[in-house]
């Protein structure tokens, strides 16, 4: 079984996560690569992928465990969501989320 999600593109209202995801040479999506886990309750998620997109970085987000169920019923993810960008976009990523890191300490 394979660690790496399964990106179903037809999830995504209007597309535009597959439109602003990055291709191989033959068309296909770049693989996603994890990036991060952050919490809901605080809307760290919401602010992470918001700077990610700002820098061009289209994110999937998939809840952990059973928090789609706590997303239907409270709002969030109680498990928090994890975060995967185009796995050649990944260093970049990583260096964006450790400069918002220090300017929130």
């Amino acid at each position: 079984m394979s660690d790496k999600p399964k990106i179903v593109w037809g999830q995504f209202q209007d597309g535009e996560l597959l439109r602003s995801w990055p291709r191989k040479e033959n068309g296909e999506p770049v693989e996603p690569a994890y990036l991060c886990l952050r919490s809901c309750s605080n809307m760290a998620d919401q602010l992470t992928v918001s700077m990610l997109k700002s820098y061009g970085i289209p994110c999937l987000c998939m809840e952990r465990a059973e928090g789609s169920l706590g997303r239907v019923v409270l709002g969030i993810s109680g498990y928090g969501v994890e975060i995967y960008v185009p796995e050649n976009l990944l260093n970049d990523a990583k260096i964006l989320i450790e400069e918002e890191h220090h300017e929130e300490l």
